[in-house]
């Protein structure tokens, strides 16, 4: 029986196909809007200036290239897998190894950056902690709910995910009351730059940053297996949440950038708090707190991924043997959530939001640029089922939007991140001689010991 992935046959899953296009568009959209933006307007706004709503469009309309690219490999390939499983299709093995790798690293310096983030501003309405401790606790927290299981830790989600959607909602009615009550600026809108750089420059410098806030599509493909009809319902979801986010955004920006002083949103480390501070009426504890559960749900859910995703190349014999080990009754992978936990701790520890917003940047342009030019790789193959097709100059504008913007990351960036590149790719390298020696010797081993496949550089479902 064929069941390669182009092939009819292999539509059959193990897994249930109930996500419907309306179910897929809210998991994508409660991915996507999540606490990049209660973090980064500031952030943004110091690199760009006041029109906040520029980058963040730039960053939209870059991001819908590249979520076309996905849109086409998740119909054609509807399998778990992800970037990883294109990469190696398209490239072999080891680059779809390096791939996972930089999806790995990126999913743990967003934990970092998300713990920055709690510790700053908004946690300070309620007590005033040392960093180091708040991101101990913080952490350790979401450690612990990460290791009682994937159930409790998805119904913590779902809760939350509706109060990050309200909170920013709050913002923009709150900003816009500040407008119409003639205390706000809305001629902020059109000042371009910081007065150091051209306006081009600080545009797309701040469009580094504010991509930050619309990634987490990329997860998505994951779930596409799990969709009833994922030609038709994956990129009317994809495209329609990436949309709804993108005006969501320009909005809480915008309203933030004309209610409030720009120094005063680019000096906070809880941009969003200062819109409530400046419209009155709303207890600044309230807004915080809503703040603060979006932050939260943000570093979970990427600490769910970092940590399955190690305890995954652990079993495919691509990390240490030692990260499959699991709770005996909770059946969760305590040593990867241990593991990717202490390495977050330490890069909170010593980055800033807006350097560590940057490296997770940088790590997914890595991933995106392979994603882009897969597909375009992949069409030289025969394909035996309908799927989307983007136009054939989007993934090539999609590769090269990659490149345009990773020429914008500061220098202490690419050096940070050429170090979790290079460990990349000496480990695809060592995994690639594992590989053969097993080959040479015949073994199709068991790292994990519990009857799975043998070492694989790229999953096979």
């Amino acid at each position: 029986m064929d069941l390669t992935p182009d092939s009819p046959a292999g539509l059959s899953s193990p897994l249930k196909r109930t996500l419907t296009t309306r179910l897929l568009y809210f998991f994508i959209l409660g991915d996507v809007l999540g606490a990049g933006v209660y973090v980064l307007v500031g952030q943004v706004a110091a690199e760009s200036g006041p029109a906040v709503w520029l980058p963040l469009l730039v960053a939209l309309a870059l991001a819908l290239l590249t979520a076309a690219s996905y849109a086409e490999l998740a119909t054609r390939y509807p399998r778990a897998g992800g970037a990883s499983h294109y990469a190696g299709l398209a490239y072999g093995p080891y680059v779809g190894f390096f791939t996972g790798f930089c999806m790995l690293a990126a999913g743990v310096v967003s934990v970092a950056a998300l713990t920055r983030g709690f510790a700053g501003d908004y946690l300070a309405e309620f007590v005033t902690l040392p960093t180091a401790l708040v991101a101990v606790v913080f952490l350790g927290g979401l450690a612990l709910l990460n290791l009682r299981g994937i159930s409790e830790s998805t119904r913590a989600n779902a809760g939350a995910t509706l109060v990050e959607v309200g909170g920013l909602l709050l913002v923009v009615g709150l900003g816009l009351w500040v407008l119409a009550r003639g205390d706000g600026d809305v001629g902020r809108l059109g000042r371009v730059g910081t007065g150091g750089s051209s306006p081009v420059a600080a545009v797309l410098g701040g469009a580094v940053l504010a991509y930050y806030s619309f990634v987490g599509f990329e997860t998505s493909v994951n779930v596409a297996e799990e969709t009833r009809d994922p030609r038709r319902s994956y990129p009317r979801a994809l495209f329609g949440a990436l949309l709804t986010a993108g005006v969501v955004y320009a909005l809480v920006g915008s309203v933030a950038v004309a209610a409030v002083p720009t120094h005063t949103l680019t000096s906070s480390s809880g941009p969003l708090l200062e819109v409530v501070r400046a419209a009155g009426g709303v207890p600044l504890w309230v807004f915080s707190a809503v703040a603060l559960v979006a932050v939260a749900n943000g570093a979970l859910l990427t600490g769910i991924m970092t940590s399955r995703l190690t305890f995954g190349m652990a079993r495919d014999g691509l990390l240490p043997r030692f990260l499959v080990r699991v709770l005996p009754g909770r059946r969760t992978p305590w040593a990867a959530v241990v593991l990717t936990t202490l390495l977050s701790l330490l890069l909170a520890l010593t980055g800033s939001v807006a350097v560590l917003a940057s490296t997770l940047v940088l790590l997914l342009l890595v991933v995106f640029f392979v994603v882009n030019t897969a597909v375009l790789v992949l069409r030289r193959r025969p394909s035996g089922r309908d799927h989307f097709r983007a136009p054939a100059v989007v993934p090539a504008l999609g590769a090269l939007s990659c490149v345009g913007l990773a020429t914008q990351v500061d220098g202490a960036v690419w050096l940070r991140g050429s170090i979790v590149i290079a460990v990349g790719v000496l480990l695809a390298v060592f995994a690639g001689r594992r590989r053969r020696a097993d080959e040479s010797r015949g073994a199709g081993g068991d790292p994990s010991g519990d009857g799975t496949s043998g070492p694989s550089l790229v999953p096979e479902g």
